[in-house]
């Protein structure tokens, strides 16, 4: 994870750099993380031990285990992860070390992992699904945002699914963000090469036998991403995913607000869009005045009359985050803030009218598939 305050010390000798610094640190959400400093604890375990949460990964990045990569060809790899959360893990918080090799006892690891092609993708995914009742049955799609590695793009989901008690199946799309705080133009660049498959993901997941919904979790630039696949996927005659599209929860977004209005009209109000929004994100009014002041769909204030009337137009739901703001930034609420995860959990698994809560039987697997959780690896 990002020592974003040695970071800050170190430009603090390069005065030329510091301004535009914070506002990498602050867009990437990086100067609200506060390891520790939430007090709820997760409770739930396996045989007294936190569980670990398995989180299937499509992932548009050249290399896996890269961070900070040149950009990708739109190739996607897929693979199946096991994150290790610690005992005495704090809601709200991703612990890491601050040097050296992660404990699992103390801190955020990877348990496991196993790459899977595109087919045994969709057969795992089936098989988690298969026997799962009600709420249990949906898929958890998260988008990350700008400057954000693979490894902090896994941990914050393996935390959100662990703090919000989400009960269904976790899926990551990572994009090939630079993971650099100077990269802010290049990773809106990525993100718009990284449409066409993140269009294609909602889609392989809607067609999961079984699937209950598939919700979308997004954040700041990967709020823009989101929204963008599913313009496209309306666009193809798909505004809701064949009826499978649950909640749209558009975190921080850095979106224009203009842009949000074409991508809204394309949805046509097939689409369930909540929009987490606070007044102090310094963030999203850094990105504001960097764009020529044009208003950030993450900063708009539901108290005024014109943008309540705005919202309404647009219909979307407004979840105002304000008073639970975090740090200086106040970027990365939808995470650091224990009430708010937990608002979100209990939206995700909100039954929809007239939806039984029936459960997924079918099973995708081949007959020689016997092993769906990935092989063990140790304190990596």
């Amino acid at each position: 994870m990002k020592d974003c305050s040695s970071t800050m010390l170190k430009l603090n000798f390069f005065p030329a750099l510091a301004a535009f610094a914070v506002a990498s640190l602050a867009l990437s959400g990086c100067a609200s993380v506060a390891p520790g400093a939430m007090t709820a604890s997760y409770s739930r375990t396996v045989d007294g031990a936190p569980a670990p949460v398995q989180i299937f990964v499509a992932s548009t990045r050249r290399e896996e285990t890269g961070a900070g990569e040149p950009g990708g060809d739109g190739t996607v790899h897929h693979s199946l992860i096991s994150v290790g959360v610690p005992p005495a893990h704090a809601a709200g918080a991703i612990e890491a070390p601050s040097f050296g090799k992660p404990d699992p006892a103390k801190h955020f690891v990877i348990a496991g992992e196993r790459g899977l092609s595109s087919e045994r993708f969709a057969r795992e995914l089936a098989s988690h699904v298969s026997g799962r009742v009600g709420a249990d049955r949906d898929v958890l799609l998260f988008v990350h945002g700008f400057n954000t590695s693979l490894a902090e793009a896994r941990f914050r989901l393996a935390q959100l699914v662990a703090d919000a008690r989400f009960g269904g199946v976790p899926v990551l799309y990572t994009w090939p963000s630079r993971s650099s705080m100077l990269s802010y133009v290049s990773d809106k660049e990525r993100a718009t090469a990284a449409r066409d498959a993140l269009e294609a993901l909602m889609r392989d997941l809607a067609a999961i036998p079984g699937v209950g919904r598939v919700h979308v979790l997004a954040h700041s630039m990967g709020a823009w991403l989101a929204m963008e696949a599913l313009r496209e996927n309306a666009i193809a005659g798909r505004p809701d995913l064949d009826g499978k599209l649950g909640e749209v929860l558009l975190a921080a977004p850095d979106i224009d607000l203009a842009v949000f209005r074409q991508q809204m009209s394309r949805l046509g109000g097939r689409a369930r869009v909540s929009v987490l929004v606070s007044r102090s994100d310094r963030a999203l009014d850094l990105s504001s005045r960097l764009a020529g002041d044009r208003p950030r769909l993450g900063a708009i204030d539901p108290s005024k009359p014109a943008e309540q009337a705005e919202l309404a137009r647009l219909g979307v739901r407004v979840l105002d985050i304000s008073g639970f703001s975090a740090g200086f930034i106040g970027h990365a609420v939808y995470g650091d803030a224990p009430k708010v995860i937990r608002d979100i959990g209990a939206r995700l698994a909100m039954p929809r009218e007239g939806e039984a809560p029936s459960m997924a039987t079918s099973d995708a697997r081949g007959p020689d598939d016997e092993s769906p959780a990935p092989d063990a690896v140790a304190g990596r």
